[in-house]
Formats: structure tokens, sequence, C-alpha cells
């Protein structure tokens, strides 16, 4: 097949973490699948702190041997988002497309990726079923995704997906980007509007296990929560609001009710005065809880701590 030479540059953004055994897998089917689409092309994996000793070496060997293979080091461990933004900025061409290492996107629909990007500033793959399973796992991404609705829009946050193709200049927007905590998706609607998104298969990991825990998962929630939105805050005002109206419900219903109606002038005894006081006491450290989040946020950034800092280049 004949490849215009005209056609978009892609480059490819793959955090790695203990990826020595599937890191050569994925190179070769991306080296099977790029030059089918383009003459330009490059795949980098950013090495994010993986603990075992194979990754790098992997990744230096992969380097070595392929012109369009590159390897970032990252001095630690920032996160995947975090090394995707590593990967986006040192990106060389115009279309960016993020993918996980472990062969779960499918590289032979990057085409599929690319076609409807066309006239779009985002495309999504989204899976065609539901990978995840659990509860708590469900309510996690359902959040997740619920917040991203304020970012991306209500259709979109649906079919937000980490097999992701995109303009790369619209790293512009977040390039400079300093704060603590990333999101991906959310940083792409800094300088994204035409979102669009098509279904695709996504294969069972058959090689090594996830390292996105449940726990991490919830965290990754909670961070996406507190810091790049206010939902938290209208529902700790909405909480106060309720709490004053009960409060003064229960004023009216003791002192005028239970008095002028039913002439009862005793007033109830320790354990409703201590429950009351342990719901208003509780609403008041879970406000200031929500608050401190936002205030360790705050520090953070004054801190000016890196998103992520590169110890080797191959």
């Amino acid at each position: 097949m004949k490849v215009s030479a005209l056609q978009p540059g892609v480059s490819v953004v793959i955090p790695a973490y203990r990826s020595a055994a599937s890191a050569p897998l994925v190179v070769e089917r991306l080296l099977e699948v790029l030059p089918t689409i383009t003459l330009k092309y490059e795949v980098i994996f950013v090495e994010d702190g993986s603990p075992d000793a194979d990754t790098w070496p992997t990744l230096e060997t992969l380097s070595r041997a392929h012109d369009a293979v590159r390897a970032i080091r990252l001095m630690r461990n920032f996160g995947q988002h975090n090394a995707l933004l590593c990967g986006i900025i040192h990106a060389r061409y115009d279309v960016c497309v993020t993918m996980d290492d472990d062969l779960q996107h499918p590289p032979d629909q990057l085409p599929r990726l690319l076609e409807a990007l066309n006239g779009y500033d985002v495309v999504y793959g989204y899976p065609d079923e539901v990978q995840y399973s659990g509860f708590l796992r469900k309510v996690a991404t359902y959040v997740t995704k619920l917040v991203l609705q304020g970012a991306v829009g209500r259709d979109n946050a649906r079919y937000i997906a980490p097999y992701r193709a995109f303009r790369t200049h619209i790293r512009e927007a977040f390039k400079h980007y300093s704060g603590h905590y990333v999101n991906i998706d959310v940083l792409l609607t800094w300088g994204a509007q035409r979102f669009n998104r098509v279904p695709v298969h996504y294969n069972r990991r058959t090689i090594g296990k996830s390292n996105y825990t449940l726990g991490k998962l919830i965290t990754h929630t909670v961070n996406l929560l507190v810091g790049f939105s206010t939902l938290p805050l209208r529902i700790a005002s909405l909480l106060g609001l309720l709490l004053t109206g009960f409060g003064a419900v229960l004023m009216v219903y003791i002192l005028v009710v239970r008095a002028l109606i039913f002439g009862q002038y005793e007033v109830p005894g320790f354990t409703f005065l201590a429950s009351m006081i342990s719901i208003f006491a509780g609403s008041q450290m879970f406000i200031l809880g929500i608050m401190g989040e936002y205030l360790a946020r705050v520090y953070f950034r004054v801190m000016e701590r890196p998103v992520f800092v590169v110890a080797v280049e191959a």
C-alpha cells in the first residue's frame, strides 16, 4: 500500500510500568501498522519509575534496535497521566495517540481512530463492552465520568477512554501546566472543542496484571473531584443548607408544636441532644475536610513541584 507523504505524522505515547514482557510485542504490532498509515511516525515509551529491573533495559534495547522508538525514563513514579503528559510534550508529529502498554488497546485499530479524527480535535476509542467489574470499581468509574461531564460535556464523558488520538498542537494550551495532579482528558478540553468517538474491541490482558488497582482508581477519582471540579464544595454548601433547615424545623417542632399544641414543655433528654450535636459536628468536620483538600492543592501549587522530571532519554 502506497502511503501519501502529505499524511500527517503520528506519535504514539505509551506509559510504561512493569512492561518488560509486553513492550517488545507492542512495538512489533505498531511497526506493522504505522508504516501503512504514514511515512512519519514514532513510538514514545515513558518509563514511569517502574520498580522492576527489566523494563528500562528492554526499552533501551528497543530504542537502539528501531529508529522510530524513543524511550524516556522519569526520575521516579509520577503517575500514569503525568507520564502521558511528558510523552505528549516530547511528541514530534502532527497527531498524538495514547495507549496502554499491555496490548489491550489493539494497534490495528489505529487507522479507525485516525479516520474518525478527520474534522475533529480529539477522538476516543472507547471499549465496545464493559471492561471493569466489581461494585466499588463501577461506582468509582461512574463518579469519575460524572465529574468529567462538566469539562467535556455529558455525551463525550460517557466515551472517555485511555485509547485516544488528538491534534498535537492542542498541547499548547497546557504544556506549561504545573498543577500537581494531572488528568489528560481535562487538559485536552483546554485546547479542543470538537470531540468524536469510535467503538473499539479491547483485547483481554494476557501479560502480567493490571497496575491500576481499585485503590488507585479511587485516589484518581478523588484527585479529579477536588483538583478539577468545584462539585465537592457545592455538596458541602448544600449539606450545610440542609442541616440548617433541619435544625430550624427541629427548633420549631420543640418550641411550637410540642409546647403550644401538645403542652409538652419538657426539653428532650441527653440522648437526643447528643445525637444532634454529633450530626452537626460531624457535618462541620466533613465540610472542613473538603476545604482542607482544596487548600492542600493550593499549597502544592505554591511549592511549584514538577509534574514530571526526566532522568534519561534513549
